[in-house]
């Protein structure tokens, strides 16, 4: 099993929940390639299980000048595609996350579970969600 996992994080916090799902998904025996969106090509597609990390910016939206191309240039390949999603926010509800995750379920994808998010620094119960989100991927 191939998980890819592939983030944005200016703080470190999406960063420090990336590292989490890839542990999680090395734990359930993956063969795991983690990431930052600007390493991440058409390749990111690649494998069994797609796993997308970013942190909610300006108006509760995903960062625009990396993270929104590379995934808007994924959307057209993302039916069928097995995929997870997770990130932190510091403002508002979280509600970016349900926008994106609707807009992948629109574009066909195989939603994994809802997706993971933390309020600020992810805390023991969010890394432990992305750990869990990991070992799904992997499953």
């Amino acid at each position: 099993m191939k998980v890819n996992i592939v983030y944005w994080s200016g703080t470190g916090n999406t960063e420090q929940m990336a590292n989490a799902v890839a542990d999680g998904a090395k734990k359930a025996g993956a063969d795991v390639a983690l990431m930052r969106v600007s390493e991440a090509g058409s390749d990111a597609l690649d494998c069994d299980a797609l796993v997308l990390g970013c942190p909610a910016m300006g108006a509760e939206e995903l960062e625009d000048t990396e993270f929104e191309p590379f995934f808007a240039s994924l959307e057209d390949s993302l039916k069928g595609k097995k995929l997870g999603l997770f990130g932190s926010y510091e403002w508002g509800v979280g509600d970016w996350m349900s926008t994106w995750q609707g807009r992948c379920e629109a574009d066909g994808a195989s939603m994994i579970c809802d997706g993971v998010i933390a309020n600020g620094s992810p805390d023991a119960e969010a890394l432990a969600a992305c750990e869990a989100l990991g070992e799904k991927a992997a499953g």
